[in-house]
């Protein structure tokens, strides 16, 4: 199976029911995606597919072979960070890192969400521009869950992007 991942193609061959989750870590050795509960309900596995966020340990690799996905790998690098990573960085919007990869990967697919006008379920209007508030961020974000509770720390970070692409 062919796959394309930050831009790079890959070759695997996992068994069918290996998520997209384990292809990455176990079989690529791209670990910046982390399994957090394996049940889709924390974020930390969270990696956009053609753009869109998504829980990749609910998801099997297979459906994925003619996919762009891009994980926290493809975002940025140590030496040459991404804005929302270097806002992150800023902000202090991690503590112990675990959740920041799928963080930061659902905060890029969330700010192109907002700039597309798709609205949440506390957006003022269902057409128009996205006025990120707090409450908007928090509420778009609400999927990645942080044990350090760096939420106030996040929200500034994003909201300092958001600012930047205004």
């Amino acid at each position: 199976m062919h796959f394309t991942i930050n831009g790079t193609k890959y070759d695997a061959d996992p068994d069918i029911r290996t998520s997209l989750l384990d292809l990455l870590r176990e079989h690529l050795g791209l670990t910046g995606s982390k399994k957090g509960c394996d049940h889709g309900q924390c974020g930390a596995c969270t990696v956009l597919v053609n753009g869109r966020r998504i829980n990749s340990c609910l998801t099997l690799a297979v459906m994925h072979q003619d996919d762009e996905i891009t994980t926290i790998e493809g975002i940025g690098t140590p030496d040459n960070l991404a804005p929302l990573q270097s806002a992150f960085v800023r902000h202090d919007g991690f503590q112990c890192g675990y959740c920041t990869p799928g963080q930061i990967c659902s905060a890029t697919g969330m700010l192109d969400e907002a700039k597309k006008g798709w609205p949440s379920h506390v957006s003022e209007s269902l057409d128009g521009d996205i006025a990120l508030s707090d409450e908007e961020i928090r509420e778009r974000m609400s999927g990645n869950l942080c044990r350090c509770s760096a939420y106030p720390n996040i929200v500034d970070a994003i909201r300092e992007i958001a600012g930047e692409d205004a």
